[in-house]
């Protein structure tokens, strides 16, 4: 059978606090926050949509921010740890000041 699986749509992720979640995707990284609706199995925490300036697919991230409730989980078998963003050629000196200025942690 042949794999007709072209692309992601989105990926979701669980956030703790809502605002930290809010500004460091869109302050920090400049994403377009697309929409804000509420997760359909839990009607009182939020789900956030953010992505690039159109909302394309492939550039939605979207979080389930649960704040103090949050608990660490454990890593697991095919389970998604780390999400990378490409920057355009040239603008490395950018983000790593900005990243500096809002005291992100990153690797270089």
């Amino acid at each position: 059978m042949e794999n007709r699986i072209l692309g992601l749509h989105h990926i979701t992720a669980i956030a703790g606090d809502a605002k930290r979640n809010f500004d460091f995707y869109t302050r920090i990284l400049g994403l377009r926050f697309i929409k804000k609706t509420v997760n359909f199995d839990d009607p009182h925490t939020y789900h956030f949509y953010f992505g690039d300036e159109t909302g394309s697919a492939g550039t939605i991230l979207t979080f389930f921010p649960w704040g103090s409730e949050i608990q660490q989980g454990r890593k697991g078998s095919g389970m998604v740890t780390e999400i990378g963003y490409s920057i355009p050629e040239g603008s490395i000196d950018f983000w790593i000041k900005r990243f500096e200025d809002n005291n992100v942690i990153y690797n270089k």
